[in-house]
Parts: structure tokens; sequence; C-alpha cells
């Protein structure tokens, strides 16, 4: 299992809109999020900035997000949240969620 971390940006007149989304995800999105193998997927927000934390279980999580990439329904939810979030200028080419390095774990 690997831990990740990433950040985003949010403007705060599309965080309850974005907060009502996610207290009603739909089914077909939380089953790919599993299938992809994503386990204790936690979203945080604090002053405009998301934070997210996931358990990856799988072998190969670059095959697990191109499958989630490819999937339907999820693409329709990605065109309703994206527009929301503003992605962080120093994020990688690629990205949209700002991969975090982990610099400390206790277990």
């Amino acid at each position: 299992m690997k831990r990740y971390g990433a950040m985003i940006k949010i403007k705060e007149e599309n965080f309850e809109k974005y907060k009502q989304l996610h207290v009603n995800v739909w089914p077909e999105i939380l089953e790919m999020i599993r299938k992809c193998n994503i386990r204790n997927y936690s979203i945080f927000h604090k002053d405009g900035v998301m934070f997210s934390y996931f358990d990856y279980i799988g072998g190969d999580i670059d095959a697990d997000m191109a499958k989630m990439a490819a999937d339907q329904k999820t693409l329709e939810w990605w065109g309703i949240v994206k527009p929301l979030l503003e992605p962080l200028q120093t994020r990688r080419e690629g990205e949209f969620w700002a991969e975090m390095e982990e610099v400390f774990h206790l277990k």
C-alpha cells in the first residue's frame, strides 16, 4: 500500500457547490474509485485550499488512473466538478491535483 496526498485550490464561491456534490457522490463514481484500488479516500478544505488523501492498494497506479480516466461516468462527474477547482501553478505537467511529497508518517 502507498499513501498519496494532493492539493488544489477552490474559489470560496464554488466551495458550497463542491461540498454538496460530495455529500451525494454518484454510486458509479464510488465504485470506480474502489475498482481502481483506492481506499481510505478523504478530501479536506481550508481557506480555499483542498487537500486529498488516499491509500493505493494496487500494483500499477498509472494503469488504474488511466482506467478511471477512460470511464464515461467518471468523465461526466469530472465535467461537473473540475470547473469548480483551480489547479496550483506549481503542479507538474499533466497533473490536475498537485501531488505532494510525503515527508513523515507514523504507523
